[in-house]
C-alpha cells in the first residue's frame, strides 16, 4: 500500500503540458512522454514514468520530467516529430534526442542522465579512469589535443550520445598496458580490452562507433537485435532455454561465449556474439520452426540467415562455421527478394488470425466470418443474376430467330394456299383456252 502511494504521489512530480509548453521549454531540459490516451503501451508506461519523475526530482536532476497529450496538442507534437505512441525525448535547447531504449525506470534515467550532461567528459585522474570503467561497460574515449579528428569526435557524439558515453584524456591518464601507434587516437574500452580506430580499416568514425557501442557478447532480446541491425555486423546467437540446465544447452551457450572472447581480434569487426532466451522472437523473424538449442547466424540487413549444415560441437567447430560464412562458402537461407515479402505477407497474415482465434474465439468468428459471409452473398448474387441474364438472353434469340423464319418464309397454310391459287388460275387459263377453240373450230 506504502509503495502504491509514493507511485500515485508521483504524478505530482510529472508536470502535464499543453500548448505554452512551446515557448516555456527553452530554458530548461525536459524529458517528455508523449502519449495518446487510448494506447495500451502509454498506459503501461504511466507507472514508470511516474517513478521517473520521483527518481529524477529525489537526486536533485536538473531535468524536468513531464508528458503530453499528444492527440489534443497534435501541432506540438508533430512539430517534435512525434510519429507513434508512447515517444519519449529529451529536449536540450534546440536539440530533441530520441529514447529508443527499454521502457524501465533505471535505463530511462540513465538516458536523460547521459543527454542531459556534458558531451564530452573530461578524466582528469586515473583514479578517474578506474571508476569510470568500473561503471560503464562500454566506453569511447579521446586521446590528444586539438585536430581535425576531435572535431569529428564531437559531431559523431552529438548524434550517438543517445546510446554511449563520450570522454576525453591525456595519454598519461591511461591504464599502463594500454599503446597507441600514435595521436591523437580515439579507443572504446570493452570486454576487458581495448581496441583503437583505424580509418583505413574502419572507415568512418561514425560508423566504426556505431559498430563497437555493444558488448561482444549480449543477452539479445527482440529490442537489442534491431539495435544491432544499425551495426551492420552479423549476429551470431544460441538460441536456448534459459530455464533449462541440460548439457546441450549450456554447452552451446558456453562456445559462443568462447569465441566472441578467445577469436576477438579475428571476429570483432564483422561479429556480434550472445544468446537468446527461447525460439519464439526468432521463429517470427525467420519464418520457420527452430528446434531449441541451435545456432543461427543472422544478417539483420538484408534478412538472411545461416544454419549450421553439422552440429556443433565444440569451439572449432562454430569457427569453421564462421569462417565458411565469411568466404561465401555456407548458404544463405532467407532475405528480402520478392518471394520472400510475399511469404512474409502470408505468415504474418496466418499469424494474427492464428493469434486472434487463440486469444478470443468469438471475436475471431466475428471479424473474419462476418466479411467472408458478406462475400460468399455477393458472389452468389453475382452468379445467380448471371445465369438468369444468359437464359432471358437465349429465350429472346430463340424468339427472335422464330419471328424472322415466320417473316421470310410464312407459315404452312399460308404456303399452301399460294399453291391452290396458282393451280386455280393455271386451270381457269386453260379453261378459256380451251373455250376459244372450240370457237374457232365452231
Amino acid at each position: 500500500a506504502v509503495v502504491a502511494h509514493v507511485v500515485a504521489s508521483g504524478v505530482g512530480f510529472v508536470e502535464d503540458l499543453d500548448e505554452s509548453f512551446k515557448e516555456n521549454r527553452k530554458d530548461d531540459i525536459w524529458l517528455v512522454d508523449f502519449y495518446a490516451p487510448w494506447c495500451g503501451h502509454c498506459k503501461k508506461l504511466e507507472p514508470v514514468w511516474n517513478e521517473v519523475g520521483i527518481e529524477m526530482r529525489n537526486m536533485g536532476s536538473p531535468v524536468k520530467v513531464g508528458k503530453m497529450d499528444a492527440t489534443s496538442f497534435s501541432s506540438i507534437a508533430s512539430e517534435f516529430g512525434v510519429r507513434g505512441y508512447p515517444t519519449i525525448k529529451l529536449l536540450k535547447g534546440d536539440l530533441a534526442y530520441n529514447y529508443r531504449g527499454p521502457r524501465t525506470k533505471d535505463d530511462i534515467i540513465e538516458f536523460a542522465n547521459r543527454v542531459a550532461g556534458p558531451l564530452i567528459r573530461p578524466l582528469p585522474s586515473q583514479h578517474m579512469f578506474e571508476h569510470v570503467q568500473k561503471r560503464h561497460r562500454v566506453l569511447f574515449v579521446y586521446v590528444g589535443g586539438e585536430s581535425p579528428l576531435k572535431e569529428k569526435y564531437i559531431e559523431v557524439a552529438s548524434e550517438l550520445i543517445v546510446y554511449t558515453y563520450f570522454f576525453s584524456a591525456s595519454e598519461d591518464v591511461l591504464p599502463e598496458y594500454v599503446t597507441l601507434p600514435e595521436l591523437p587516437a580515439v579507443m572504446v574500452f570493452k570486454d576487458g580490452t581495448y581496441f583503437v580506430y583505424d580509418e583505413y580499416e574502419d572507415g568512418d568514425l561514425s560508423s566504426w562507433i556505431n559498430r563497437e557501442r555493444f558488448q561482444g557478447y549480449l543477452h539479445v532480446d527482440g529490442f537489442t537485435l534491431y539495435e544491432l541491425g544499425d551495426t551492420g555486423k552479423l549476429v551470431a546467437i544460441a538460441v536456448i532455454d534459459d530455464k533449462n540446465s541440460s548439457v546441450e544447452h549450456t554447452r552451446l551457450k558456453s562456445i559462443i561465449q568462447e569465441v566472441a572472447r578467445d577469436y576477438r581480434d579475428h571476429f570483432h569487426r564483422d561479429f556480434q556474439f550472445g544468446h537468446m532466451d527461447g525460439n519464439d522472437y526468432i521463429n517470427s523473424l525467420l519464418m520457420d520452426d527452430l528446434t531449441i538449442p541451435t545456432i543461427v547466424v543472422l544478417n539483420t540487413s538484408n534478412q538472411q540467415y545461416f544454419l549450421p549444415d553439422r552440429h556443433i560441437e565444440s569451439t572449432e567447430d562454430m569457427v569453421q562455421f564462421i569462417n565458411n560464412i565469411l568466404d561465401g562458402t555456407a548458404e544463405a537461407q532467407g532475405g528480402d527478394g520478392l518471394l520472400q515479402r510475399i511469404k512474409r505477407i502470408i505468415y504474418d497474415a496466418k499469424s494474427t488470425i492464428v493469434s486472434v482465434f487463440k486469444s478470443s474465439p468469438l471475436l475471431g468468428c466475428f471479424l473474419f466470418g462476418l466479411p467472408l459471409g458478406v462475400i460468399s452473398i455477393m458472389c452468389y448474387g453475382i452468379c445467380t443474376a448471371d445465369t438468369e441474364g444468359e437464359v432471358f438472353e437465349h429465350e429472346g434469340a430463340k424468339k427472335e430467330s422464330g419471328d424472322r423464319e415466320l417473316t421470310d418464309e410464312g407459315s404452312e397454310e399460308e404456303q399452301e394456299e399460294e399453291k391452290n391459287g396458282k393451280y386455280t388460275e393455271l386451270s381457269d387459263g386453260e379453261l378459256k383456252q380451251k373455250d376459244l377453240m372450240e370457237k374457232k373450230e365452231d
